[in-house]
């Protein structure tokens, strides 16, 4: 997924209280006594790791969204794959062209194929432009909806802390965690069965062109 893709990935954070606040003493003939120190404690931490990112687009809502985004740019695909043919045809004619054919001639056929490979390689990138703008955007609104059941997940499972350990992030390098500590799957399954959005029928594989760009789905950190 596009690194732009900013999405909210910690949403536990420490809370300083401050307690035994000293108020202002009242005048007397003594001192007032100095206020009782209140000893920091330590919090049994029990840490969760999510994918949030690879979490949003497994959920039924974003694999809806990546098939309804696979077949809006599926003609521009086919018109791609067209003009990459035509390219290599042409290519194929010119080597397979008879010793006698003219320089001009020869000039003339590498200028067309020059042009026409050209034209290929805009509209091949102007396509996984505004399929890759068209992707984040739908799974940006499913990772929104997200994040209430994330936080619900967290906090009725008695965790402390969350890390978001998607490979777009960059930030958490876990090197080993124990096995269940990872919270994708479940996160998925529980805001599926929120969401009332049912699982998509089954597509044709992912073009080759835009594979890609479609987010894996989640799996579990060993």
């Amino acid at each position: 997924m596009n690194r732009t893709l900013k999405l909210v990935s910690a949403f536990g954070a420490g809370l300083l209280t401050v307690a035994g606040m000293a108020q202002a003493p009242t005048p007397t003939t003594q001192p007032a006594a100095p206020a009782a120190a209140v000893a920091p404690h330590a919090v049994p931490a029990k840490i969760a790791l999510i994918e949030y990112e690879q979490a949003a687009a497994a959920t039924n809502e974003g694999q809806r969204a990546i098939q309804e985004i696979q077949t809006k740019y599926a003609p521009k695909k086919t018109q791609i794959d067209s003009e990459s043919a035509e390219v290599d045809s042409l290519k194929k004619q010119l080597q397979s062209a008879p010793a006698t054919l003219s320089d001009a001639d020869r000039a003339s056929k590498l200028r067309t194929i020059d042009t026409k490979e050209k034209q290929l390689q805009r509209d091949a990138q102007d396509a996984q432009t505004a399929y890759n703008g068209d992707l984040q955007d739908a799974l940006g609104k499913v990772a929104q909806k997200l994040g209430p059941t994330v936080v619900k997940y967290v906090q009725e499972n008695g965790y402390t802390m969350l890390l978001d350990i998607s490979q777009q992030q960059g930030g958490v390098s876990v090197m080993w965690a124990e096995p269940g500590t990872d919270i994708s799957k479940a996160v998925v399954d529980a805001y599926n069965a929120s969401s009332g959005v049912a699982a998509p029928a089954p597509s044709a594989p992912t073009p080759a062109a835009h594979r890609s760009t479609t987010p894996r789905t989640p799996t579990t950190k060993k």
